[in-house]
């Protein structure tokens, strides 16, 4: 178990525990499912992995930045921003790769900024300002609202999800 020093390590830490859990809930499922969309108007697994990871590069980069503000851009421009490319990763190996990737870029940036930066404040979407740390938190729930999203496809297409299998053994 990796030793926790900072507030910064633990919210780190549990970006990491949610990525890895998207990731689990992905390759618990078959590649011909990525296709699959639960209902008209709902994202296919192949849309929300990708919401996933252009949602967590918005993240860190934003985060990051010394001018960072939420409300700048609409999230539509902020997807041109940082997320540029990530429409063309359709398959599941493709996409596990492209989560791992872009999350330890994120962990990069954002280590790279540091603890003390990270508790510096930034507008957010509602246009209130809070820590970029709290900020990060909003980030880390994103991320577990969508695993929830593909644990229910995963129970929609008669599988059992991911974590429910780790805690069930």
């Amino acid at each position: 178990m990796t030793r926790l020093t900072s507030i910064l390590d633990e919210a780190l830490e549990a970006w990491a525990y949610a990525r890895q859990g998207v990731i689990a809930e992905l390759r618990n499922l078959p590649a011909p499912a990525f296709g699959f969309r639960p209902a008209e108007g709902g994202r296919t697994v192949i849309e929300l992995a990708q919401h996933i990871v252009e949602s967590g590069m918005m993240m860190a980069g934003e985060l990051t930045r010394p001018d960072g503000d939420f409300t700048r851009k609409s999230f539509e421009a902020f997807m041109r921003e940082y997320a540029r490319g990530v429409g063309r990763h359709r398959t599941k190996t493709r996409l596990v790769a492209l989560l791992k990737r872009s999350h330890a870029e994120g962990e990069r940036k954002i280590r790279r900024a540091g603890e003390l930066f990270m508790l510096r404040p930034i507008r957010r979407f509602d246009g209130i300002e809070g820590t970029r740390l709290a900020w990060m938190h909003h980030g880390i729930a994103h991320e577990e609202y969508h695993r929830g999203q593909l644990a229910l496809y995963a129970r929609l297409m008669g599988k059992v999800p991911a974590l429910t299998r780790l805690i069930h053994g």
